[in-house]
């Protein structure tokens, strides 16, 4: 067994992987605690209280939706026996095999050593390295490893779609809380806060379409066909879901989104929402890619991940899609930076 192969099973310990996803909620608020502060100590000292209300209901909606998205989506997309399992039940179940393993088998005293580690505890990488060096050329031996650290599963062409409508669920939730934080804090500290509803809702959508479903529907539509043509690697499907994502998110993802919002929504606001009232001033703006637009691209690394059966980056994704949700809520435009923003 590569390197590489070592290391995705070492990730994928099922309680390495719950306890990363345990520990998901204090570091998405720890961070955006973290965050919230710097903004409010960066806003001018007139200006602090209504900063601190503003971003605080935006980080607390955005993270609170963050955190739901999860169990939301497992419940709409997921049978029971798929959703993720506490790690009190993991840790019986290790205790099962393992103990039934060593029943029937008999192992050095080093291997027997990990293996009582990996009734509980998260197995270095060495340590995993050697069990899979171990029981290389056992049958027995490489049949239970496949059950203490499952391999990832391709999805089937019956799944995709599937999975394309949850990541997709997944990541509106965020954008949505993001939109209502925004609202909500533009609520308390500002008289024209209605005017500023637009602009939250065309930079969601454009965070939605062009840094999430869009590059959702270049991996899966990418899986789809490699599916067809009965593409195995793993190696060549990711690299073929990073090609879909190229396509349809990071090229083209800017031109529907800015072209959805054109056609669809500001003829909505321009019929409905700003007679009479204060005009959102970048409204009509075109949204253009940034550096950072870039980087939220990173939760597209994560969706190969998921796609392609890997369980560790899973826990990640209310982190990577709040960013997403953040900047919904400042209601976020080219032209002006997010702190900006954040303290009109």
């Amino acid at each position: 067994m590569n390197t590489l192969k070592i290391a995705g099973k070492f990730l994928d310990q099922p309680v390495l992987v719950a306890k990363f996803r345990r520990a998901v909620p204090a570091i998405l608020t720890a961070g955006a605690a973290a965050y919230g502060i710097k903004e409010v100590h960066q806003a001018p000292q007139y200006k602090k209280k209504k900063s601190a209300v503003r971003t605080a209901a935006i980080l607390a909606f955005t993270v609170a939706s963050a955190l739901a998205a999860p169990k939301i989506t497992d419940k709409l997309f997921k049978h029971a026996d798929e959703i993720p399992q506490p790690l009190k039940q993991i840790k019986n179940r290790n205790k099962e095999l393992i103990n039934e393993f060593l029943e029937l088998n008999s192992v050095d005293e080093k291997t027997g050593k990990i293996l009582e580690k990996a009734k509980e505890k998260i197995l270095k990488y060495k340590e995993v390295k050697h069990l899979f060096k171990t029981f290389k050329n056992d049958y027995a031996g490489k049949k239970f490893l496949n059950k203490l650290i499952p391999d990832p599963e391709n999805v089937t062409s019956k799944e995709i779609f599937s999975e394309i409508g949850r990541l997709s669920v997944f990541g509106l939730i965020p954008v949505l809380g993001g939109i209502a934080g925004g609202i909500t804090g533009d609520r308390f500290t500002d008289k024209h806060w209605k005017s500023k509803i637009p602009d939250k809702i065309k930079e969601g959508s454009y965070q939605y379409l062009a840094n999430i479903f869009l590059c959702n529907i270049g991996a899966g539509g990418a899986l789809a066909i490699m599916e067809k043509y009965r593409v195995k690697s793993k190696a060549h499907r990711a690299i073929g879901m990073i090609a879909g994502i190229l396509a349809t998110g990071v090229i083209g993802g800017s031109a529907i989104a800015n072209y959805i919002g054109n056609k669809i929504i500001n003829p909505c606001f321009e019929k409905h929402g700003t007679r009479g009232k204060q005009k959102s001033e970048h409204l009509f703006d075109e949204r253009r890619p940034e550096p950072l637009d870039i980087g939220l691209h990173t939760d597209d690394i994560a969706t190969v991940a998921v796609m392609s059966g890997l369980k560790w980056i899973e826990p990640a994704l209310p982190v990577l899609y709040a960013i997403s949700g953040y900047r919904a809520g400042i209601g976020y435009r080219n032209g002006q930076n997010a702190h900006t923003v954040n303290q009109k």
